[in-house]
């Protein structure tokens, strides 16, 4: 099968193999992961012509010429399509946007081959197959399993490649809601900590006691609501919810920022641990104790459509058991009393 490819103005100019790599139109097949090496060989051993002509990968284009790709099989790959439900929120010709369920991880790794976003993805959405990654088809961003929220996908190389950079530059806008511990008195703030693996756990960040290898992070923060509750005849106990902005996107940087800044997460089993474990009777009627996950949520992404330039905003609505918490939180916290109470 012959798949043929014509230069228009916008790329005409380039060489032949970087406009194969930067566009890839081969079909539902992981070619489309090709390596600008492989594409390479590809022209060298004559399966992509010009003009019906054998030529070099460094050929340049010129407006109306033709390009030939001989579209081979694709190659085998260990990834299963499954049938696993999708919260969708946008679709169209060059993106998928979700709203990701807690509890799901993104893609397949060491140990877990099946049951994660990338696999209902693709049940959903073959045309992904071979969009980047082998074992990441079409993921341009990652959320922790036990964080929920937007999510955006891919559906070619080429937009996988433009909404990468956008991350890359920093001109992705991310918002995520966040319950923690305390009482955070200030109205706003920035963390500014660079993160790296923990010295003493390297399953975990730190940003108080990271590695010597550690890189910028910086996370944007304003107070939504606080919460306040009796928690001993003296003593009140705290919850507030955080409206966060990251500036960049570091492993857990949300997760290890508010823990070192003193206040952990609600849920979270591994960076808060301890406050878990010392959780009071007010934890348990509240629910924060069955509440097993991260209280954490990806509530906005904003991103520049591939084709047209435009600003398009996401916003997924909160899952069922952060909802009920905050409504729990709503109805019982005693706002009346004087905050300067609060220990």
């Amino acid at each position: 099968m012959i798949r043929q490819l014509q230069i228009d103005q916008t790329v005409a100019g380039q060489r032949l193999d970087l406009f194969l790599a930067s566009h890839l139109l081969f079909d539902k097949s992981s070619e489309t992961n090709l390596s600008r090496a492989e594409i390479q060989k590809l022209i060298s051993r004559g399966q992509v012509t010009l003009n019906g002509t054998v030529t070099k990968p460094s050929a340049r284009l010129k407006l109306h010429d033709r390009v030939d790709v001989q579209v081979l099989p694709a190659r085998p790959t260990s990834l299963k399509a499954e049938s696993i439900p999708l919260d969708i929120l946008y679709e169209d010709a060059d993106c998928l946007v979700v709203n990701k369920a807690a509890g799901i991880v993104v893609h397949p790794a060491a140990g877990r081959t099946g049951g994660t976003l990338v696999n209902a993805l693709l049940h959903y959405c073959p045309v992904i197959f071979g969009v980047g990654d082998d074992l990441r088809p079409g993921i341009v961003h990652r959320l922790d399993k036990d964080t929920s929220g937007v999510m955006i996908v891919a559906k070619n190389q080429r937009v996988l490649r433009h909404l990468a950079g956008q991350f890359k530059a920093r001109t992705v806008h991310k918002e995520y809601l966040a319950l923690v511990r305390g009482k955070i008195a200030a109205e706003k703030g920035i963390i500014d900590q660079p993160i790296g693996r923990h010295r003493s756990d390297r399953k975990r960040m730190s940003s108080l006691y990271p590695l010597s290898k550690k890189r910028q992070a910086i996370t944007e923060w304003g107070v939504e609501e606080r919460f306040a509750f009796a928690d001993t005849a003296n003593s009140l106990r705290w919850f507030t919810l955080l409206r966060l902005t990251p500036r960049t996107g570091r492993t857990h940087q949300l997760r290890v920022h508010l823990t070192d800044l003193g206040f952990p997460l609600v849920g979270d089993p591994v960076y808060g641990k301890k406050t878990q474990l010392s959780a009071t009777v007010v934890d348990s009627e509240l629910g924060i104790a069955r509440f097993s996950r991260q209280a954490l949520h990806a509530e906005k992404l904003a991103v520049d459509h591939t084709s047209t330039g435009k600003r398009l905003v996401f916003t997924a609505p909160l899952p069922e058991d952060f909802a009920s918490l905050l409504d729990k939180l709503r109805q019982r916290s005693l706002v009346s009393l004087d905050v300067s109470h609060a220990r």
